[in-house]
């Protein structure tokens, strides 16, 4: 370890998923440091990454040195570890039992439903490499219908699990954020806040957060010095 902090955060400057990571650990206020990998070099491919951090070759990837060095991957999962190691006053967690296995729920439903239909828009749209109209139309449906079933839950209550903002409402935010300023830019009839209004007031109390917010302006600011 280089430095003094309790945390090292492996993560990627565009990537949606590391950053998820870093709102918890702002909004717990716990010291970390974030070492951006530089993917076109795949330095999340090379042996010394997948041998002593993940053997998935993805990104995030949390060292507690704290805790033995204790190293996790997934974003969901270190959530979850983060949560319930250092989050005692359950400020961004859940007490019930019941509330608990829901919390989980929407976790499991981010990091299936979400985040992997989500990236193939982005995938077909920039990186694929020939243009496959008939794919994108495929995955921007399908993000519309993740959006359609998440406004179905918050017309009805203000927060997913508990009553109250917590790690699954966080979980949502890089994803939502650029299937609202991204994903969809080239489509008029494309209007989160006409459509989906319960989403949108929901994503933008989180964004408003203090340390959402710094996490996402220190993201632009990066992602502008590329």
């Amino acid at each position: 370890m280089s430095h003094n902090k309790q945390f090292t955060l492996y993560s990627h400057v565009g990537g949606p998923n590391g950053w998820k990571v870093a709102f918890l650990l702002e909004e717990l206020g716990l010291t970390y440091e974030t070492k951006f990998l530089n993917f076109q070099a795949g330095e999340h491919k090379s042996p010394e990454f997948t041998s002593k951090y993940n053997p998935n070759g993805r990104i995030p990837v949390l060292v507690d040195h704290h805790n033995n060095d204790y190293t996790i991957w997934e974003s969901d999962a270190i959530l979850l570890y983060l949560a319930d190691k250092y989050d005692t006053e359950k400020k961004f967690s859940v007490t019930e039992e019941g509330d608990r296995y829901h919390l989980i729920q929407w976790l499991f439903f981010q990091a299936s439903g979400q985040g992997p239909y989500f990236g193939q828009v982005f995938w077909f749209q920039h990186f694929h490499p020939e243009k496959l109209p008939s794919a994108i139309d495929r995955y921007k449906n399908e993000v519309r219908r993740v959006l359609g079933v998440l406004e179905s839950v918050l017309s009805k209550q203000e927060w997913l699990v508990g009553g109250k903002y917590t790690i699954a409402d966080m979980s949502f935010v890089t994803w939502n954020n650029g299937a609202f300023n991204a994903m969809f830019k080239d489509d008029a009839d494309f209007d989160p806040e006409k459509e989906y209004p319960s989403v949108a007031k929901w994503h933008n109390a989180i964004v408003s957060r203090p340390a959402i917010k710094k996490t996402l302006e220190t993201r632009a600011q990066l992602m502008a010095s590329k």
